[in-house]
């Protein structure tokens, strides 16, 4: 039996984890932090599940299937882990974004309409829609609980035989660093995050300061919404956390993963309710309810990086943004390259890359 070491319980990290035990490996699992540490990259309590990128095939029929596998492991569970609540995109064009992602989920059968702002507007207490040119609806997208769900993975995965060790890893060739003990195996993938290019040169990940804002507006079960002009993105109550505002704008770069976290920046917060005050105005002097700063680890065009550093060592990473919907196939991926079945896509290679909006939910830098 194969030794799999995986570095990173993350989403990514423990996905992966839990698929090659699965599929027959043996696998130690390594993870420094407590599911509590506002510093994981999983820690939020909130993702966005949606099908829709764009003009690109690819992503939309993974996050698709993705769908399918989170809506599996409510089962599996016995919790609603996923919520598909539905997603509305505001497009501000006719023939912008919103439309070019309808065109490629119809080629692909996956459920969506294009709704007439007003029409959508019904789907909310309030919406004001008159900068609006079209709404794109996916009725079965939705919200994740982020931290739960990497919470259950990473029991299931226990569940399957993975080993879980608690500690600082560092790269030691064909095996890895915990703490001053050398771990050894087959196999060995970094899956860390934003910790990834503090570890390796030469990766083109950026690590970026990104805050999380949540409103006291008891707003539930209404679909959750992308602006992708406005690049802004957020959805109802879940969990009495109240409702989350949040800007897709990248920060400053250079943020250091392991920096403290505190208070969001005041211009984070107004940001956000300067959209609550065009969007939905009666909420823009409700008070903050959660608020998280966050990290984005992201490639210059948001596609991801897989790649075999050295014989039997790999890098994972560049998620954020859009990669945490799609762990349950990227997962599967990974495990059939891992065992020789598949080869590695070359978008996801350590080429140079150029900037590209086209996969995220804003179209602002």
């Amino acid at each position: 039996m194969q030794n799999v070491i995986v570095v990173g319980a993350g989403i990514w990290g423990a996905s992966l984890a839990l698929r090659l035990a699965e599929s027959g490996r043996r696998v130690t699992l390594i993870e420094r932090l407590d599911g509590a540490d506002p510093r994981r990259a999983s820690a939020g309590e909130t993702r966005l599940v949606r099908s829709a990128h764009g003009t690109s095939e690819f992503y939309a029929r993974m996050a698709w299937e993705s769908t399918r596998e989170w809506l599996a492991l409510n089962e599996r569970a016995g919790e609603p882990l996923f919520l598909p609540q539905g997603v509305m995109w505001f497009g501000r064009e006719a023939d912008g974004w919103e439309v070019r992602s309808a065109e490629v989920l119809k080629a692909l059968d996956i459920p969506c309409t294009l709704l007439d702002p007003a029409e959508a507007a019904m789907f909310y207490p309030e919406m004001r829609h008159d900068d609006l040119a079209t709404v794109l609806y996916e009725p079965e997208a939705g919200v994740v609980r982020a931290r739960r769900a990497t919470e259950v993975v990473t029991g299931l995965a226990q569940d399957a035989g993975v080993t879980l060790v608690r500690g600082e890893a560092r790269p030691a060739g064909r095996g890895v660093a915990v703490d001053g003990e050398v771990l050894g195996a087959d196999q060995v993938v970094w899956a860390c995050g934003a910790w990834l290019p503090g570890l390796f040169d030469g990766l083109p990940i950026t690590v970026t300061r990104q805050d999380t804002t949540h409103f006291a507006a008891g707003w539930t079960d209404v679909p959750a919404f992308c602006d992708y002009s406005g690049s802004a993105y957020g959805h109802g109550d879940v969990g009495g956390h109240g409702m989350k505002i949040t800007s897709d704008v990248e920060g400053e770069p250079g943020f250091d993963p392991d920096t403290p976290r505190g208070d969001v920046l005041a211009a984070s917060e107004r940001r956000a309710r300067d959209y609550l005050a065009r969007r939905f105005p009666s909420l823009a002097g409700v008070p903050l309810s959660l608020t998280q700063v966050c990290q984005y680890a992201v490639t210059p065009d948001a596609e991801w990086v897989i790649a075999e550093i050295d014989d039997g060592v790999w890098v994972l990473g560049g998620d954020s943004g859009h990669g945490f919907k799609h762990a349950p196939v990227l997962s599967a991926y990974v495990t059939s390259v891992l065992n020789g079945e598949a080869a590695v896509d070359p978008r996801f290679g350590l080429h140079p890359r150029e900037n590209a909006r086209g996969l995220r939910t804003s179209g602002e830098t």
